[in-house]
């Protein structure tokens, strides 16, 4: 009798400061995969170990931390998780319990970067129609604003538009693969045709990179990931002079700063048309490296990696990342096990009429 089929497993492994980064700064990380549906969230155990939850999402990307909120895109919905813990409060060993608690389903929008501005209002980018917008009652989606060089709403993927950068709480800065106005045009300016867009004016304020993605503003600059490159980069928006900061060694999607250091998303490329001919190709092999999954924490006064997290095994490509301050050890509820059923809170009374 021939043996079952191994199951596909998951190895993580780390720098030997890792765990002591996360302790010293008091954060945990979450962190999403589309490939294999993943949300995952990142803490230490009593003991000083890495504590390694996930739960299952179809298609896990954008992820926005809002205070005590945690958001989710996922293939055709919109979370919203709540950490139901007081300060100090503690299930199971954890300080974070992050409850599903509503979901708007908005249909599939290859909604990738995910926000929160300063009114509270969640903000995405809605890929597929290559515009910013936001949630609506009884609709998929309210548009909010599109680059100029897209003539009309379209389900189209016209120019990829994937990220987006706020600055004092307003929609500030968006990335696109390229400024195409006709359906996956995108696809064939991958290598030199991706831009840095302001929002709301419009400008271009960078273009010639190659498929960026995940900007963040932040301490004056705005950061970003030139994934077909290979770069974390640092751009003066002002000037337009980008600075290539640290080299990374995988498609580097995924984002968070925190501090002086920068949390980077490693993908390894799919083996298609999407991800073939890019420069990071030679860079590796100029470098005598292969292409990792995982995690780089980079020092932004040095540029060097100075922390990482490698997957290994079933989990080959991410898409974002986000810090949880102050939390050492996050968890969150699934929708299909006994303990959501249990989980029942009762607000404050409320008036009959």
């Amino acid at each position: 009798m021939s043996e079952p089929p191994a199951q596909p497993r998951l190895e993580l492994s780390t720098s030997r400061q890792f765990t002591a980064w996360l302790a010293e700064r008091r954060l945990s990380l979450a962190f999403t995969t589309y490939q294999s549906g993943k949300l995952f969230l990142i803490g230490l155990r009593p003991d000083g170990r890495l504590s390694v939850f996930e739960r299952t999402f179809n298609r896990a990307m954008g992820l926005g931390v809002d205070g005590p909120r945690l958001w989710l895109s996922t293939l055709f919905q919109l979370w919203r998780f709540d950490n139901v813990l007081e300060p100090g409060q503690r299930a199971d060993g954890y300080d974070r319990l992050y409850v599903p608690m509503q979901a708007w389903t908005t249909g599939d929008l290859d909604v990738h970067d995910v926000a929160v501005d300063a009114t509270g209002r969640v903000v995405f980018v809605a890929t597929l129609f290559g515009c910013l917008a936001t949630l609506a009652d009884g609709h998929s989606f309210s548009p909010l604003w599109r680059p100029p060089f897209v003539s009309r709403l379209a389900a189209e993927d016209r120019c990829h538009l994937n990220g987006l950068a706020l600055s004092d709480g307003r929609p500030a800065f968006v990335t696109a693969v390229s400024r195409s106005d006709v359906a996956d045009g995108w696809r064939e300016r991958r290598t030199d045709g991706g831009v840095v867009v302001a929002v709301p004016g419009g400008d271009v304020v960078r273009s010639g990179l190659s498929m960026p993605h995940s900007p963040r503003w932040h301490d004056g600059a705005l950061w970003l990931l030139d994934s077909g490159n290979g770069f974390l980069c640092r751009l003066e928006p002002g000037s337009g002079k980008l600075e290539r900061v640290t080299f990374c060694p995988g498609y580097a999607r995924g984002l968070a700063i925190t501090g002086d250091f920068a949390v980077v998303g490693l993908s390894r490329p799919r083996d298609n048309r999407t991800f073939q001919g890019l420069a990071l190709d030679a860079a590796l092999a100029e470098r005598d490296a292969e292409p990792r999954c995982g995690l780089l924490v980079v020092d932004l006064r040095t540029g060097d990696i100075v922390h990482w997290l490698r997957l290994e095994g079933i989990v080959q490509e991410l898409y974002d990342v986000a810090v949880i301050p102050d939390a050492v050890r996050p968890t969150a509820l699934g929708l299909k096990t006994d303990e959501i059923r249990r989980m029942i809170r009762v607000g404050e009374p409320a008036p009959l009429g």
